[in-house]
This record gives C-alpha cells, structure tokens and sequence, in this order.
C-alpha cells in the first residue's frame, strides 16, 4: 500500500502489527462548534484528557459515504461495502496521541452496525440514511431506527466552495482534521484504534441544515445546531484500520 510510504506529516509512526481493514470516506463534511471544556468534560471518560486549542474545544458531526471496504486478504463482500455513516465525535488525547472520541456512528448497513459494535466496541446505531448528489450539492438524510437508542436526526444539503488545500501544522483545520486513533471503552477499560491516510485534502464548504438533533442528548451549550460556523468538505480519502489495542490495564 503506497499510502503507508507517506507518513511524514503524521505526529507519531504507524503501528508495526499488520493493518486489518481498508475503507474509502467519500463526500464528506467535517461540521464543528466550538464549546468550553466544562460542557463536555462530564460526557468523556476520566482515563481522557478532552484537547483544545487555544483553550476551546470542538464537537463534529460527520456525514459521509463508506465504500471499497473490506478485511485484510479478503475480498469486499457484496451489500456490506457501500453505505452512508454518520459520526459525532469529541477530540481527546492519552499519552501524546490526539484522538476522536465518538459519541456515536449511525450506519444504514445493519449487518456492519452489528460487526463495528462487537469488534471494535464503538456506539453503532442502525439508522435509515440516503445520501444523494445532484450537480455539486450532497442532499443527506439521517433516521436513527436502531431498537432502545436515543433517538437521532439529521438532514442537510452542503457542498465544496474551494479548491483542494492542505491544512498547515498549528492551525485549527490541522487540529480538527489530522487524528490518526479512535479512543473507546469496553470492559472498564481504555482502547486506542489507530487508523492511517494520507493528509486531508480539504476544501471550504457551504451547508444548509434542517434538521439536527444529533447533539440534542449531549445538552451541550451550542447556540444554533443548524448554523455551524466551522465547515469542510473531502471529495474522497482511503484509511488503513488496525485492531483495538488496550491502553489502561
């Protein structure tokens, strides 16, 4: 994988065990809001430190398609490797690693809701989800239908309004994009899942929101959840997913 050549603008090295899974984030967009570190520190576990920059942090929502996946020396298996995901997320960090701490990942893949939830112990739900391109806009639509979940919708249009640009190292695009692990907890314990890409190829976005409730169950003191003030899209980014590895004993 040629992917794995360029890690110079990654903060620490890759893993030396074998990767297990590729995927390929498609018509993404990154929406953030900033919110203070008192609001959110209660909703992250004690075994991490909740990041910031320049003493703020940020809540995302995340919509986007999944595709091209499969496990390591297997083949992509047919109605299981295309599909729209949906993430909110919180950024943390343990032991020199900035990480994403989900809050949960809606999917509309039930049978890969079921395999994410039990291998890699991340709040998967089951959700009816369309993601539709009409010229340059994504019209997305987000249902949680998933049985004793908290309930979850979102529905926007957005789109790119730049061209292609890399984030430069010290700058909030950096600090909101460039994460290369996903902390969660299983057990009473922590675990680290490191991921690999090449560096976002960002560009600026527009957005109209309808419907959001994704945040709604977090109370967390944002003043308008349609009206996100930080926006960026990818066209299409390919990651390299490695097993669960326990931090805390």
């Amino acid at each position: 994988m040629k992917i794995t050549h360029q890690v110079e603008h990654r903060p620490y090295p890759i893993p030396t065990k074998l990767w297990v899974m590729t995927q390929t984030w498609n018509r993404l967009l990154f929406a953030h809001w900033p919110i203070p570190v008192s609001a959110i520190r209660e909703h992250i576990p004690k075994e991490l430190e909740v990041d910031t920059y320049n003493g703020v942090t940020y809540i995302g929502v995340v919509p986007f398609d999944m595709s091209d996946i499969r496990a390591r020396f297997f083949p992509q298996i047919p109605y299981t490797n295309k599909f729209p995901e949906l993430n909110v997320r919180a950024y943390v960090t343990r032991d020199g690693k900035p990480g994403v701490y989900f809050f949960s990942l809606d999917a509309s893949n039930l049978l890969a809701v079921s395999v994410a939830r039990g291998m890699f112990s991340l709040p998967y739900f089951h959700a009816q989800m369309s993601s539709i391109q009409r010229r340059d806009t994504i019209e997305y639509q987000s249902q949680r239908i998933h049985s004793n979940a908290p309930a979850g919708e979102f529905v926007a249009a957005y789109r790119p309004t730049s061209e292609v640009y890399y984030a430069e190292p010290g700058t909030l695009d950096h600090w909101l994009t460039e994460r290369y692990c996903l902390y969660t907890m299983h057990g009473g314990h922590l675990y680290r899942g490191d991921i690999h890409h090449v560096p976002w190829p960002l560009r600026q976005a527009g957005a109209e929101f309808e419907k959001n409730t994704m945040l709604d169950r977090l109370n967390l003191p944002i003043d308008d959840p349609l009206s996100p003030p930080i926006l960026h899209y990818v066209d299409s980014i390919m990651a390299l997913i490695w097993p669960l590895v326990k931090v805390t004993g």
